[in-house]
């Protein structure tokens, strides 16, 4: 339960302090005096976005706090901040920034937020018109038929069919282009690899006819030198032998002369193995007028291959191998491509699948939601009007899944039941609004329910602990025997819960439990808002004001009958 809210320095506000009661606790006053903003406060505090624009003219900062019962807060362990006190505050300095606390202790805005959902739902002046929004209705019944989640999941799902989409589409797109790709990196690879290109094949090619274009040449070179040393009369070999024979006499006699001996003796076996090799050279250096014009045709193949594919026999070999592993992933990326197909189909058929299971539960739940609504509109008046969710199944799969969910109303008997946004008044769109919410509550309320139950082993009838409901003017748009009913049926609800209203008619003020009153008081030089909680003769005069404009004896003898119905 909310016990106090205290707002300083919050646009108009100055420096205000509510204290609220349990039960029904209802704030009138004239239009403009500050009643939303004080909701608006309530809602900046437990994680609504700030803004600069908040903070009170000649102020640096805005300060919102407010003390909730400690029992009603199981979160405060769970973020490691003690249980013993209640206290959320908010500051909010320059370019929208401040800190929040939870019992002096700092908190995150998320933690703010996620206590703050368990304390108080605020219920404001825009929600009934986003009822004209047929967008909205196929979250309320998800809400409703505890769904959403599941709509989440459908949602996901979705976004994954339409990514798989996407890739298969952009495959399907470039398949040409790949396939041209494919064809032509596959011509490269066969050309070079016809080619059998070895290692130091150029080079050699290149060695191999350098010789068979000198071939002659090289034959009278290795001639002359074969000759020179074996073939002719003194020849090299013939002049070291004589030479060795004088150094062995000369060895006779001094012995110093054996290492000279010694090195011609090894330059004979030298010489004559020389010979032999200039012998089988001069044999093999033969013009080949066909071999040449073979490695001509050769040479000139691989120089045309380096021009397309890179320098050298190592660039052109470089490039085949960039370009079978380029095939290869083009060649895969077609395989994945039918393995995308597959996985989409399956996935498509998941979805639809999904689809049809979450429409009938949405059924299922728009016709008890249809019923129950009914109810509550005879509760807030509507004794003869029907309300019916309307369920029409999409052509394919979208978003949301396959249903198309429209709210119908008619307030009057044999009128068909029409879409809401063609036929609903301004006042009729906030009882049904409220009669959407009394479900909303009475189904988290069933929850809480069992959820308690399991706890305490099977105590199905303990009840969860109150929460705060804010209504801000969901009375717009009624009046007369409606307000009445209205007004009951929050009454009704503030039995179980704390209920804060601002409302500008005296059928829901009489029956509060506690009338504030709000005032905007202007000065020449500032405006502050003021409240003051209503009872007796004041309370009457309120009521008076609200019931004729201005405060007569008539007027007030209506608000004494007012009260008294309270009594």
């Amino acid at each position: 339960m909310l016990r106090e809210l205290r707002i300083k320095d919050f646009t108009i506000i100055d420096d205000l302090s509510i204290v609220f009661q349990p039960g029904l606790n209802v704030l009138t006053g004239e239009t403009g005096a500050g009643k939303s903003i004080i909701v608006d406060a309530l809602g900046v505090l437990l994680g609504d976005k700030a803004s600069q624009d908040f903070i009170r003219t000649g102020s640096s900062e805005a300060r919102i706090e407010a003390t909730f019962d400690p029992a009603d807060i199981p979160l405060l362990s769970e973020i490691g901040v003690d249980g013993s006190e209640g206290i959320i505050l908010r500051r909010i300095t320059g370019k929208g920034k401040g800190r929040a606390y939870i019992n002096d202790t700092p908190v995150s805005l998320a933690s703010i937020a996620a206590v703050g959902s368990g304390l108080v739902d605020i219920h404001g002046q825009h929600e009934h018109q986003g009822l004209l929004k047929k967008e909205s209705h196929l979250s309320l019944v998800d809400t409703f038929g505890g769904l959403s989640e599941e709509a989440t999941s459908l949602q996901s799902l979705f976004q994954e069919v339409a990514g798989l989409r996407g890739r298969v589409s952009q495959i399907k797109e470039k398949a040409r282009e790949r396939a041209l790709q494919i064809e032509f990196l596959r011509f490269q690879v066969n050309e070079i690899d016809a080619a059998s290109l070895g290692d130091g094949e150029k080079q050699a090619i290149e060695e191999e006819r350098a010789i068979l274009l000198n071939a002659t040449k090289l034959r009278e070179f290795a001639e002359g030198a074969y000759a020179l040393l074996y073939d002719f009369e003194g020849s090299g070999i013939e002049k070291i032998s004589k030479a060795a024979t004088y150094v062995k006499d000369m060895a006779r006699i001094d012995r110093s002369a054996e290492e000279s001996l010694s090195l011609l003796e090894s330059a004979l076996p030298l010489v004559e193995d020389a010979s032999a090799s200039l012998r089988k050279l001069r044999d093999v250096y033969e013009v080949d007028p066909g071999r040449l014009a073979d490695l001509d045709d050769r040479l000139e193949l691989i120089k045309k291959l380096e021009k397309k594919y890179g320098e050298g026999i190592e660039g052109i070999l470089r490039h085949r191998d960039a370009a079978l592993a380029e095939l290869q992933g083009l060649e895969h990326a077609e395989e994945q491509g039918d393995e995308y197909e597959r996985e989409l189909a399956a996935a498509e058929s998941g979805l639809a699948v999904f689809a049809g299971e979450l429409s009938k539960k949405r059924r299922t739940a728009a016709g008890l939601m249809s019923k129950l609504v009914v109810q509550e509109l005879r509760e807030l008046g509507f004794q003869k009007a029907d309300f019916r969710v309307d369920i029409k199944k999409r052509s394919e799969v979208g978003p949301s899944g396959i249903d198309d969910i429209e709210f119908l109303f008619s307030a009057n008997p044999g009128e068909p039941p029409k879409p809401l946004s063609k036929v609903a008044s301004g006042g009729e769109l906030s009882r049904i609004m409220l009669a959407l919410k009394c479900l909303e509550i009475g189904k988290r309320e069933i929850a809480g329910r069992k959820s308690a139950g399991h706890k305490a082993g099977g105590d199905a009838h303990h009840s969860p602990s109150a929460g705060t409901l804010i209504f801000d003017e969901v009375d717009a748009g009624i009046g007369g025997v409606t307000a009445q009913h209205v007004g009951n049926r929050l009454h009704l609800l503030a039995e179980k819960y704390q209920v804060l209203c601002i409302t500008h008619l005296p059928q829901i003020a009489a029956l509060a439990d506690c009338h504030l009153s709000v005032e905007k008081v202007l000065s020449e030089k500032e405006v502050k808002v003021c409240i003051e909680v209503l009872a007796g003769e004041k309370r009457r005069e309120e009521l008076a004001r609200m019931l004729g404009g201005k405060v007569t004896d008539r007027s007030l003898r209506h608000a004494e009958e007012m009260l008294g119905i309270d009594e």
